[in-house]
């Protein structure tokens, strides 16, 4: 088993030991629902090891990347929810509310309202989505 990173204070890194459900595990990393959903799907990925933010990935963190995008495509098909209707992506800090990596998988986009299509517009200030986070890593390189 791999010995991962844990912020004792942090409220995602003890997920698991609380009463939330989990829609997805394997060896590092964890889907569960939103508790402010946007949509009738709407799910948090996170990696198991504790990550800050998207600050604080870099280039070699790609994968990782990818990894939580294939998860949350998963997560997604395994409740009957769109792919091709929906957006993968994540909260760039300072707008990020629990300071742990987690990347939104949210279904169907267009079921959002108003708010909710402000908070996750696609490559804003606050939003990048997964592909925007992937190329601005790859180009760092």
């Amino acid at each position: 088993m791999t010995d991962f990173v844990k912020d004792e204070k942090c409220i995602f890194c003890n997920i698991q030991d609380s009463s939330t459900e989990i829609f997805y595990e394997d060896e590092e990393y964890l889907a569960f629902k939103d508790i402010r959903p946007a949509t009738s799907h709407h799910y948090l990925i996170i990696p198991k090891n504790h990550i800050r933010n998207i600050s604080n990935l870099s280039p070699s963190d790609v994968t990782l990347v990818k990894k939580l995008v294939e998860v949350g495509e998963i997560v997604l098909k395994n409740n009957s929810a769109s792919v091709s209707d929906a957006r993968f992506g994540f909260h760039v800090p300072p707008f990020t509310s629990i300071q742990h990596l987690h990347l939104h998988a949210i279904s169907p986009v267009n079921e959002m309202g108003f708010i909710s299509r402000m908070i996750f517009r696609p490559d804003s200030y606050w939003f990048m989505t997964n592909m925007s986070s992937s190329n601005s890593m790859k180009k760092s390189l």
